[in-house]
Protein backbone atom coordinates (compact mmCIF):
# COMPACT_ATOMS: atom_id res chain seq x y z
CA UNK A 1 0.00 0.00 0.00
CA UNK A 2 1.30 3.42 -0.98
CA UNK A 3 2.51 5.45 1.55
CA UNK A 4 -0.29 8.45 0.61
CA UNK A 5 -3.02 5.55 1.37
CA UNK A 6 -1.61 4.47 4.72
CA UNK A 7 -1.54 7.98 6.41
CA UNK A 8 -5.34 8.73 5.89
CA UNK A 9 -6.31 5.13 7.31
CA UNK A 10 -4.16 5.50 10.26
CA UNK A 11 -5.99 9.10 11.03
CA UNK A 12 -9.66 7.24 10.84
CA UNK A 13 -8.39 4.27 12.87
CA UNK A 14 -7.09 7.17 15.72
CA UNK A 15 -10.28 8.67 15.42
CA UNK A 16 -12.84 5.50 16.00
CA UNK A 17 -10.70 4.10 18.40
CA UNK A 18 -11.78 4.75 22.51
CA UNK A 19 -10.22 3.55 25.39
CA UNK A 20 -12.45 2.79 28.82
CA UNK A 21 -10.74 1.86 32.60
CA UNK A 22 -12.21 2.18 36.07
CA UNK A 23 -10.44 4.68 38.12
CA UNK A 24 -10.74 5.68 42.09
CA UNK A 25 -14.05 7.53 42.94
CA UNK A 26 -11.66 8.83 45.90
CA UNK A 27 -9.43 10.50 43.75
CA UNK A 28 -10.12 14.35 43.07
CA UNK A 29 -11.92 14.86 39.34
CA UNK A 30 -10.34 17.21 37.64
CA UNK A 31 -11.64 17.56 33.35
CA UNK A 32 -12.92 20.59 33.77
CA UNK A 33 -14.52 23.83 36.16
CA UNK A 34 -18.25 22.15 35.86
CA UNK A 35 -19.57 20.39 39.20
CA UNK A 36 -18.52 17.06 39.57
CA UNK A 37 -18.05 13.99 42.01
CA UNK A 38 -15.31 15.14 44.09
CA UNK A 39 -18.00 18.39 45.02
CA UNK A 40 -20.50 15.96 45.44
CA UNK A 41 -18.42 14.23 47.71
CA UNK A 42 -17.05 17.68 49.38
CA UNK A 43 -20.27 18.88 49.81
CA UNK A 44 -21.83 15.56 51.30
CA UNK A 45 -18.74 15.00 53.76
CA UNK A 46 -18.26 18.80 54.98
CA UNK A 47 -22.43 18.36 55.96
CA UNK A 48 -22.42 15.25 57.19
CA UNK A 49 -19.52 15.79 59.36
CA UNK A 50 -20.93 19.04 60.77
CA UNK A 51 -24.65 17.67 61.01
CA UNK A 52 -23.59 14.73 63.49
CA UNK A 53 -21.18 16.67 65.51
CA UNK A 54 -24.02 19.57 66.00
CA UNK A 55 -24.88 20.03 70.02
CA UNK A 56 -28.32 21.34 69.11
CA UNK A 57 -28.90 17.67 67.20
CA UNK A 58 -27.16 15.25 69.90
CA UNK A 59 -31.04 13.65 70.56
CA UNK A 60 -34.26 15.19 70.34
CA UNK A 61 -37.28 13.88 72.66
CA UNK A 62 -41.13 13.83 72.09
CA UNK A 63 -43.87 12.14 72.66
CA UNK A 64 -44.09 8.47 71.29
CA UNK A 65 -41.25 8.24 70.79
CA UNK A 66 -39.87 6.22 73.92
CA UNK A 67 -36.58 5.60 74.61
CA UNK A 68 -35.43 5.69 71.17
CA UNK A 69 -34.54 9.54 71.33
CA UNK A 70 -32.22 9.38 67.77
CA UNK A 71 -33.52 12.24 65.72
CA UNK A 72 -35.96 12.21 63.24
CA UNK A 73 -35.72 13.56 59.95
CA UNK A 74 -37.43 14.68 56.81
CA UNK A 75 -35.13 15.21 53.98
CA UNK A 76 -36.26 17.93 51.81
CA UNK A 77 -35.51 19.97 48.65
CA UNK A 78 -31.97 20.59 48.02
CA UNK A 79 -32.55 23.58 45.42
CA UNK A 80 -30.49 23.96 42.60
CA UNK A 81 -29.90 27.97 42.07
CA UNK A 82 -26.66 27.72 39.49
CA UNK A 83 -26.54 27.96 35.71
CA UNK A 84 -26.40 24.35 35.03
CA UNK A 85 -28.76 21.44 34.96
CA UNK A 86 -27.57 19.67 38.20
CA UNK A 87 -29.19 16.90 39.93
CA UNK A 88 -29.15 18.13 43.48
CA UNK A 89 -30.53 14.73 44.69
CA UNK A 90 -27.09 13.09 44.67
CA UNK A 91 -26.21 15.25 47.22
CA UNK A 92 -29.49 14.17 48.98
CA UNK A 93 -28.99 11.01 48.69
CA UNK A 94 -25.26 11.11 49.75
CA UNK A 95 -26.49 13.03 52.74
CA UNK A 96 -28.76 11.02 53.88
CA UNK A 97 -27.35 7.18 53.76
CA UNK A 98 -23.76 8.81 55.83
CA UNK A 99 -26.51 10.15 58.55
CA UNK A 100 -28.42 7.03 58.80
CA UNK A 101 -25.01 4.80 58.71
CA UNK A 102 -24.02 7.05 61.90
CA UNK A 103 -26.89 5.98 63.87
CA UNK A 104 -27.62 8.88 65.37
CA UNK A 105 -30.43 9.97 62.93
CA UNK A 106 -33.83 8.02 61.74
CA UNK A 107 -35.28 9.43 58.30
CA UNK A 108 -38.65 9.05 57.06
CA UNK A 109 -39.95 8.62 53.91
CA UNK A 110 -40.12 11.05 50.71
CA UNK A 111 -42.42 11.88 48.24
CA UNK A 112 -41.07 8.79 46.33
CA UNK A 113 -40.99 6.38 49.13
CA UNK A 114 -44.73 7.72 50.35
CA UNK A 115 -45.95 6.77 46.63
CA UNK A 116 -43.98 3.81 47.09
CA UNK A 117 -46.03 2.75 50.70
CA UNK A 118 -49.02 4.52 49.52
CA UNK A 119 -49.42 1.46 46.89
CA UNK A 120 -48.41 -1.35 49.32
CA UNK A 121 -50.50 -0.42 52.15
CA UNK A 122 -53.45 -0.15 49.49
CA UNK A 123 -52.63 -3.69 48.05
CA UNK A 124 -52.31 -5.43 51.94
CA UNK A 125 -55.23 -3.69 52.95
CA UNK A 126 -57.37 -4.07 49.54
CA UNK A 127 -56.23 -6.90 47.27
CA UNK A 128 -58.08 -9.92 49.61
CA UNK A 129 -53.91 -12.07 49.31
CA UNK A 130 -52.16 -10.56 52.82
CA UNK A 131 -53.35 -11.82 56.12
CA UNK A 132 -55.44 -9.50 57.91
CA UNK A 133 -53.55 -9.91 61.11
CA UNK A 134 -50.25 -8.80 59.06
CA UNK A 135 -51.63 -6.04 57.06
CA UNK A 136 -50.40 -2.48 57.34
CA UNK A 137 -52.99 0.26 57.97
CA UNK A 138 -52.46 3.82 57.62
CA UNK A 139 -51.86 6.31 60.58
CA UNK A 140 -48.70 4.79 62.11
CA UNK A 141 -45.62 6.30 60.46
CA UNK A 142 -43.29 7.75 62.40
CA UNK A 143 -43.46 12.34 62.74
CA UNK A 144 -40.08 13.92 61.57
CA UNK A 145 -38.80 15.82 64.48
CA UNK A 146 -36.61 18.19 62.03
CA UNK A 147 -36.65 19.13 58.12
CA UNK A 148 -33.24 19.16 56.58
CA UNK A 149 -32.99 21.14 53.23
CA UNK A 150 -30.77 23.40 51.15
CA UNK A 151 -29.47 25.19 48.24
CA UNK A 152 -26.46 25.40 45.83
CA UNK A 153 -25.53 28.51 44.35
CA UNK A 154 -22.61 29.44 41.59
CA UNK A 155 -20.78 32.50 40.31
CA UNK A 156 -19.18 32.32 37.23
CA UNK A 157 -16.49 34.41 35.68
CA UNK A 158 -14.80 34.12 32.10
CA UNK A 159 -11.91 35.90 30.86
CA UNK A 160 -11.16 35.17 26.80
CA UNK A 161 -8.15 34.87 24.83
CA UNK A 162 -5.71 37.91 24.24
CA UNK A 163 -2.21 38.85 23.81
CA UNK A 164 -1.48 39.65 27.21
CA UNK A 165 -2.31 36.38 28.44
CA UNK A 166 -0.90 34.42 25.80
CA UNK A 167 -3.94 33.13 24.05
CA UNK A 168 -5.25 31.16 27.53
CA UNK A 169 -8.52 31.25 27.99
CA UNK A 170 -9.71 31.30 32.01
CA UNK A 171 -12.89 30.14 33.53
CA UNK A 172 -13.70 30.50 37.07
CA UNK A 173 -16.21 29.21 39.25
CA UNK A 174 -17.54 29.69 42.53
CA UNK A 175 -19.83 27.06 44.42
CA UNK A 176 -21.75 28.30 47.60
CA UNK A 177 -23.68 24.63 49.06
CA UNK A 178 -25.75 25.66 52.15
CA UNK A 179 -27.82 23.18 54.41
CA UNK A 180 -30.53 24.36 57.06
CA UNK A 181 -31.95 21.98 59.54
CA UNK A 182 -35.79 23.50 60.93
CA UNK A 183 -37.26 22.00 64.14
CA UNK A 184 -40.55 21.21 62.53
CA UNK A 185 -42.43 22.21 65.95
CA UNK A 186 -40.99 25.27 66.50
CA UNK A 187 -40.07 26.52 63.11
CA UNK A 188 -36.49 27.41 64.72
CA UNK A 189 -33.41 26.84 62.26
CA UNK A 190 -31.78 24.91 65.23
CA UNK A 191 -27.64 24.26 62.64
CA UNK A 192 -26.98 25.82 59.08
CA UNK A 193 -23.78 25.39 57.38
CA UNK A 194 -22.02 26.65 54.51
CA UNK A 195 -19.71 24.93 52.37
CA UNK A 196 -17.53 27.02 49.37
CA UNK A 197 -15.44 25.48 46.55
CA UNK A 198 -13.53 27.24 43.86
CA UNK A 199 -12.75 25.79 40.54
CA UNK A 200 -10.22 27.38 37.77
CA UNK A 201 -10.11 26.05 34.37
CA UNK A 202 -7.20 27.46 31.71
CA UNK A 203 -7.42 26.33 28.07
CA UNK A 204 -4.46 27.44 25.65
CA UNK A 205 -4.56 28.25 22.50
CA UNK A 206 -5.40 25.45 20.90
CA UNK A 207 -8.07 24.03 23.69
CA UNK A 208 -11.96 24.39 22.41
Amino acid sequence: MKKHKILPLLMIMAVGCSSTRYGNPEDQETVNASYGRTDLQSFSDAMVSSLAEAPSLSYLGGPGKGDDLRVIVYMGDIRNLTTEHLDTGGISDSIRTSLVKSGRFRFVAGDQGQDEIGDQVRFQQGSGRVDPAQAKAFGKQLGADVIVYGSLRSITKKKGRSLENLGIKTKDVFYQFTLNCENITTGEIIWSEQQDVTKTQKTSLFGS
